[in-house]
């Protein structure tokens, strides 16, 4: 079993702090899956709010409709 220490420079507070220890190989998998954030300003924020508030509403109001596949949409 292999011996980890942290300076204690490294936690300023332990209650806040949290660590997890995983090989350098597993590491390396989770971030080539892992899923980018993209975070819209201005204009194009609003208009994806602006969408989403639209779909919410349809789905609401009982507009929308499940498909099983794209060849569906006719």
């Amino acid at each position: 079993m292999t011996t980890a220490t942290v300076a204690k420079s490294h936690i300023k507070d332990k209650k806040a702090q949290k660590m997890v220890t995983i090989p350098l190989q597993e590491y390396r998998e989770l971030l080539a899956t892992r899923v980018p954030h993209y975070y819209l300003k201005g204009k194009a924020a609003r208009d994806l709010d602006k969408l989403v508030e639209e779909g919410l509403k349809e789905y609401k109001d009982g507009k929308t409709r499940k498909l099983r596949s794209l060849a569906d949409l006719d």
